[in-house]
């Protein structure tokens, strides 16, 4: 072999190195990204046709102009005093409330990740702790009353509402993650939240509904007659018939909302309020009927995180008791992020969110489409 044939030989052989560690480099990522193993067995969902874009869910973005104050990092539901005081929770456990001269005390703290929260008859503060359970605070003193169902702990209580009995109707929004790895269930779709109802007279737990779609905001009519829960997941609100004809139904109270409902709270009048924390995108929708694409999704959050994924666009929905879409207030501007709640009082919504450190405030004075 001459020594021009032993060097196109050797130059040939790396080449083909080259190429094939090359080929390689693209080919493992990919191969990890469509094939490696997730830790759960997605289905595939059916979701209602989103109502973005049409009235009267038409871009206005006026919570930007809603104020903020200062609380805290994460103060996810929001509750006020027989004396008007502001009253949340943060994510580091701590139960904080606004005093009247503006200073914010601490009043108490659940040792988990405080959420929706609301005062009972007794004037006691019963809080939805995603990790401790159904707890109440009581001139500072924590005491859980549900933390089990069946001698299985619940993963993820979520929000409240009392009603004029003193029965604490609750969200455990899932039976297969906990706070903080909750995101799993968008990604599976596999629909294990539950109302549950919890009768302090009596100390008696029971379960209403299962099988949602991680069970999220709470909230009873005024009447009584119904309890709404919002299925955050399948971007719709569910109501359970409390009295009536229909007693122990339930039927769909709205979908295709234009985002993932978080907490819904009684407005002073009747209505509802709705937060809707993050939109749906053409993206989400497509992915809901695709187990296989929802993997690859996921495996690509494990590399880049959602930051990037979530977009920054939040609503305040006014609903009527039947349902009906009496007003919708947004902001896409990023100046309010992840809220997760909005509460009404004395003509204001109090704005609270999952990450932010503060409650946002709107004076529905300031709403040129105010319908009452």
């Amino acid at each position: 072999m001459t020594q021009d044939n032993h060097t196109s030989q050797k130059s040939s052989t790396l080449s083909r190195i080259v190429k094939l560690t090359l080929l390689a480099i693209i080919i493992f990522p990919v191969g990890w990204l469509l094939f490696s193993p997730v830790p759960f067995d997605p289905l595939p969902q059916t979701i209602a046709p989103s109502r973005a874009g049409q009235a009267p869910f038409i871009s206005n973005n006026l919570l930007a102009a809603a104020d903020k104050l200062t609380v805290g990092e994460g103060p996810e539901g929001v509750a006020i005093d027989a004396q008007g005081r502001i009253v949340t929770g943060l994510e580091d456990g701590r139960i904080i409330r606004q005093e009247r001269d503006g200073s914010i005390n601490v009043i108490g703290e659940t040792g988990g990740r405080p959420l929706g929260m609301d005062f009972d008859a007794r004037g006691r503060l019963i809080i939805a702790d995603a990790v401790k359970g159904l707890v109440a605070l009581d001139n500072g003193n924590v005491t859980v009353l549900a933390d089990r169902f069946e001698g299985q702990t619940m993963l993820f209580v979520d929000d409240l509402s009392i009603d004029a009995r003193g029965r604490i109707w609750f969200s455990d929004a899932s039976q297969r993650y906990g706070f903080g790895h909750d995101s799993n269930e968008l990604f599976e779709a596999y629909p294990s939240g539950r109302l549950m109802v919890f009768d302090p007279a009596r100390n008696n737990l029971s379960v209403a509904l299962d099988n949602l779609y991680f069970a999220n905001g709470v909230a009873i009519s005024k009447d009584q007659s119904f309890v709404l829960v919002n299925e955050t997941y399948a971007a719709r609100v569910t109501r359970y018939w409390l009295a009536g004809p229909r007693r122990g139904e339930t039927d769909v109270f709205i979908d295709g909302l234009p985002g993932f409902p978080d907490n819904i709270t009684e407005a002073p009048n009747g209505d509802f309020w709705l937060s809707l924390v993050a939109p749906r995108t053409s993206l989400t929708d497509r992915l809901a009927a695709s187990p296989f694409f929802r993997k690859v999704i996921w495996r690509l959050t494990q590399l880049i995180g959602t930051g990037d994924i979530v977009q920054e666009h939040v609503w305040a929905v006014r609903l009527s008791p039947e349902g009906e879409v009496k007003e919708v207030l947004e902001d896409a501007t990023g100046h309010l992020k992840m809220m997760t709640s909005v509460l009404e009082h004395e003509n204001k919504l109090y704005l609270g969110s999952l990450t932010e450190p503060f409650v946002g405030i709107y004076a529905l004075d300031d709403n040129k489409l105010q319908n009452n």
